[in-house]
């Protein structure tokens, strides 16, 4: 039996000292870490290194004096999302004299394979708990329902045991304060620098987030900031690594310089957010929320990549805000991470194409196509229904733990579904549909490489599985390659983009949890093309090179 360790890595933390952890010890040596897989050196090489930069002659030299503090700030949140998914992070490198071994960890933040059903891949540590660091280890679901505190379910607050083993609630603003308080003062110093006013007002607005919790206003401000040079996302705000019950906040930063050359040609899209939530293939009741028309569809590229975005894959695009009341009051900001979206694309998604896709149909694979497709994924995060239409209230309470899950699949196939409208509506130029089909389906493949445990993996096998049931691709035994059945595909995107809304309108747990489990795993035919892929020695994905001299700076 594997020794659990590790996560339990809670006297290290802030505050902690007011709480006693059960069932922990301090070592009077350090635990060694050692591991029996003999591919972690390969695994490691499957992680192409890309640097992170952008011309930096657009900003002002103001601009140029906050991007160190941004990364001072970065930083923190880095090491504050290691506390999260793991523990103490020095007690755990400093054990380990394998420098692959190391760098795998760092990968992964821990001990977990996450591109691989969240494997332990060293031998001292066993199973990564469902709850990661938010919860007590040995906490059941009975006991944190009886738990009578209302903040309990907060996304940011985490559980922990009083000196007489009772489960109490915490506050991020006390669980981490020497952190949320140095950031909080690093984004103060940046805000007194910054030129741009909405710049200036969401920076100050963030740093008060930090300390006192409330993230609403300046998640307000972040909309309303338009003519910003550069931008800083930065807070707890993805709930993926909880999976148990899918309601923490993990910490995370990106710091970014925007493109306005691609922003502005992506910006009239945000004008049709109305028209294409009355398209959705569903009845009015799953539609009648009308998301806001102040999103904001922007490129940019990225310089810094810190906390659970850095987690093993690698986001390209992101929605935010998360918090509903935001969206349907504002909408939200679809932000295109474009050199980290062209890294991908040149290095992992053309070979794979080459490996897995019918060659006549090689040609419809296209860098505009998986842009658009990423883009149009964030922005169907914005659309469909946040609130059940049963009085069960929003749907994220209501599925569970499956809530992430599904709206991944809901934004994944929805996307695709607008762009079948928008090309039906010459919106796209005169782009090709089937360029968007045949590029969404090597996308797959991709991104399935990164596994099915995740939100996103078990996303990507609910759709590959309806398509392959659905004749929305063909599969040819004897070659190992695909082809994409135009019409089957069309009829399929709208078919399971109308399942999925209802099943969220309906707030249908049971259904959805029946779904995560009976189509969210990898079939063999498609293990076949991912071992082609691995025998071909294509990267699995990016790690980064980054920071201040990296950029120059």
């Amino acid at each position: 039996m594997k020794q659990k360790i590790g996560i339990t890595g809670l006297a290290f933390m802030a505050a902690s000292s007011i709480f006693s952890v059960i069932g922990f010890s301090c070592k009077t040596s350090p635990q060694m870490y050692t591991s029996s897989d003999s591919l972690i050196k390969q695994k490691v090489n499957e992680f192409i290194k890309v640097k992170l930069t952008t011309d930096l002659s657009v900003l002002s030299e103001n601009d140029k004096k906050i991007l160190p503090l941004f990364f001072k700030v970065g930083q923190i949140m880095d090491d504050l999302y290691w506390q999260q998914a793991w523990g103490d992070k020095q007690e755990l490198l400093s054990g380990i004299t394998d420098e692959n071994l190391k760098a795998f960890v760092e990968i992964n933040y821990g001990a977990w394979e996450r591109l691989n059903g969240n494997k332990s891949f060293i031998d001292q540590i066993g199973a990564k708990p469902e709850g990661a660091n938010f919860y007590p280890v040995d906490m059941t679901k009975d006991e944190f329902e009886k738990i009578a505190d209302s903040t309990k379910t907060s996304e940011y607050t985490v559980i922990r045991r009083n000196a007489a083993g009772a489960p109490i609630v915490v506050p991020y603003n006390l669980e981490y304060n020497e952190g949320l308080k140095k950031a909080s003062e690093l984004l103060k110093k940046a805000s007194d620098l910054a030129e741009d006013e909405g710049l200036k007002y969401y920076l100050k607005l963030r740093s008060e987030a930090l300390i006192t919790g409330n993230y609403f206003d300046s998640d307000m401000a972040w909309l309303d900031m338009k003519q910003n040079n550069i931008d800083f996302v930065v807070g707890p705000i993805e709930t993926y690594e909880d999976a148990l019950f899918g309601q923490k906040a993990s910490f995370e930063a990106y710091i970014l310089v925007k493109d306005h050359e691609w922003s502005y040609k992506l910006k009239r899209f945000a004008t049709l957010l109305p028209v294409l939530q009355q398209s959705l293939p569903v009845e009015q009741k799953f539609k009648s929320e009308t998301p806001g028309t102040d999103s904001d569809l922007g490129a940019y590229d990225v310089l810094f990549y810190g906390g659970d975005c850095n987690a093993g894959s690698k986001t390209i695009a992101i929605n935010l805000p998360n918090d509903s009341r935001v969206q349907l009051a504002k909408g939200s900001r679809k932000l295109q991470l474009k050199n980290a979206m062209r890294a991908k694309f040149d290095h992992i998604l053309v070979p794979i194409s080459q490996q897995l896709i019918v060659p006549e149909q090689i040609s419809n694979i296209t860098f505009d196509a998986f842009f658009e497709n990423t883009m149009f994924h964030e922005v169907a995060h914005g659309l469909g229904i946040k609130n059940t239409i049963n009085g069960k209230g929003e749907v994220q309470d209501a599925l569970k733990e499956t809530a992430s899950p599904i709206e991944e699949a809901k934004a994944d196939i929805l996307g695709l579904y607008m762009v079948t409208k928008l090309t039906e509506m010459g919106q796209l130029g005169e782009n090709n549909l089937m360029d968007y089909y045949v590029t969404f389906l090597a996308g797959i493949f991709r991104s399935v490489r990164f596994g099915a445990a995740s939100a996103h993996g078990k996303a990507n096998m609910m759709r590959f599985n309806y398509f392959e049931k659905h004749g929305a691709f063909s599969y040819n035994e004897e070659t190992g390659l695909y082809r994409v059945n135009f019409d089957a595909m069309k009829q399929a995107v709208s078919n399971l983009s109308a399942d999925l809304i209802i099943l969220q309108g309906n707030g249908d747990y049971d259904l959805a949890k029946n779904w995560l489990e009976t189509k969210g795993v990898v079939p063999p035919s498609l293990q076949k093309g991912l071992d082609k892929i691995s025998s071909a020695g294509i990267p699995r994905d990016i790690v980064f090179e980054q920071g201040e001299t990296v950029v120059g700076l």
